[in-house]
């Protein structure tokens, strides 16, 4: 789509599910590539101090397709207000932004 560009998608999972959130949304063309690495978060819900070990997904994706990368981590994530947040790419090896859009369908495609 011309126009588009690459954006990260962030999201913290617990360890028990990073594996399988990230290969559904590779596998359904959402985005291009995940990476993970282990977190320690620190955050109040519901009135209590909470401190888990999770681990961070850094998702490469096309901005066009944000909208569905967003709900389909809403429907895969287990919790109740799970972390997603796009951050915008400004930069970066002109081959590997073309993979990140070649490995990921348009807005309007059914990867």
């Amino acid at each position: 789509m011309k126009g588009d560009r690459v954006i990260l998608v962030l999201s913290t999972v617990p360890e028990s599910e990073s594996a399988r959130i990230s290969e559904t949304l590779v596998s359904e063309k959402l985005v291009a590539c995940v990476n993970t690495t282990p977190v320690r978060s620190c955050y109040r819900w519901k009135g209590e101090i909470c401190r888990d070990r999770e681990e961070l997904l850094i998702m490469k994706t096309r901005e066009s397709l944000f909208a569905r990368v967003r709900d389909r981590v809403r429907e895969l994530h287990p919790y109740e207000i799970p972390e997603i947040l796009a951050l915008p790419v400004w930069g970066g090896f002109s081959g590997y932004l073309q993979w990140v859009m070649d490995e990921t369908g348009s807005a309007g495609e059914k990867p």
